[in-house]
């Protein structure tokens, strides 16, 4: 299986926007978007090296962004503690949302791409309608006790990580919460394609497998190293492969029923591989660093 993987580099491109804190396909994967430290978001058509727009408007850093399913909007967040809803093809801010008190780490759409949900050093997971015109959330999610690293969503539930070691899931019909420990900082968090397990990665170089209803540990998965930063996580198309970014410039794969490294990327930077995005269809993939 370890053949398939994207063990080759293909293409590097410049970004021209600082440092560069996140990279993520759109939802079908033909293009992407960078967050620069530089205060921008720039679109990208990633299999052909190609800048396509740029679009300004936070006052501080970009930390994060997710494209809408319909790929028309994308949403970002950043140092400013804003959470902005952009339209695509103007590059025009469709609307501005402000309510956390400190930096926005994380933002992700519901399914339907009628909410936007934002995680903040504040400890708040805050969802924003973005059909309405109120300016406050629709509800804060607050039961975290330190910043909110990492969001995922499903059809019906919220998974988030937090720096208090805790991955929360939110299920939103059966209106529970569940908490599993990592007791060390969590700073990726994703659910597994069938919706039957969720994946964590953690500042103890680990990343965990849990089984989503019973919270039973499925797997661990080390040998990658993540003590000092948020580094992602995140499953190949397929579902077989774990993937990670590492801080002393590799990048990892394991298969995910055995549970061990079958193949990395031994220079793939010099300095920390913190973003990594998966295509949703394809063995391909981009990571910044």
């Amino acid at each position: 299986m370890s053949d398939k993987l994207p063990t080759k580099l293909i293409e590097t491109v410049e970004c021209k926007q600082g440092a560069v804190r996140a990279v993520r396909f759109n939802t079908d994967g033909n293009y992407c978007l960078t967050c620069g430290s530089d205060k921008s978001v720039k679109l990208w058509n990633p299999h052909r090296a190609l800048l396509l727009k740029v679009y300004s408007g936070h006052g501080y850093e970009v930390l994060d962004a997710a494209s809408s399913c319909d790929n028309s909007q994308f949403t970002s967040c950043g140092g400013d503690k804003s959470v902005i809803l952009w339209d695509v093809s103007t590059g025009q801010t469709t609307r501005k949302f402000r309510g956390h008190i400190g930096r926005v780490n994380c933002v992700k759409f519901n399914e339907e791409s009628t909410v936007i949900l934002s995680g903040s050093i504040d400890s708040t997971v805050r969802i924003w309608d973005c059909r309405s015109r109120r300016l406050e959330p629709v509800q804060v999610l607050d039961e975290a006790k330190d910043s909110i690293s990492a969001i995922a969503v499903s059809d019906h539930e919220i998974l988030t990580g937090s720096v208090d070691g805790k991955v929360r899931r939110y299920d939103l019909r059966a209106g529970q919460l569940s908490v599993d420990c990592i007791a060390k900082p969590v700073t990726s968090v994703t659910f597994t394609k069938d919706g039957q397990c969720t994946l964590a990665s953690s500042l103890d170089s680990t990343i965990r497998l849990l089984d989503k209803d019973s919270g039973e540990l499925l797997g661990e998965y080390a040998g990658h190293q993540n003590s000092e930063y948020k580094i992602d996580s995140c499953l190949t198309e397929s579902d077989t492969h774990i993937v990670s970014g590492s801080e002393d410039g590799r990048i990892c794969f394991w298969d995910l029923v055995e549970g061990t490294m079958v193949e990395k990327v031994s220079k793939a930077g010099s300095g920390a591989v913190h973003s990594v995005t998966f295509h949703p269809t394809e063995s391909c993939m981009l990571y910044t660093l």
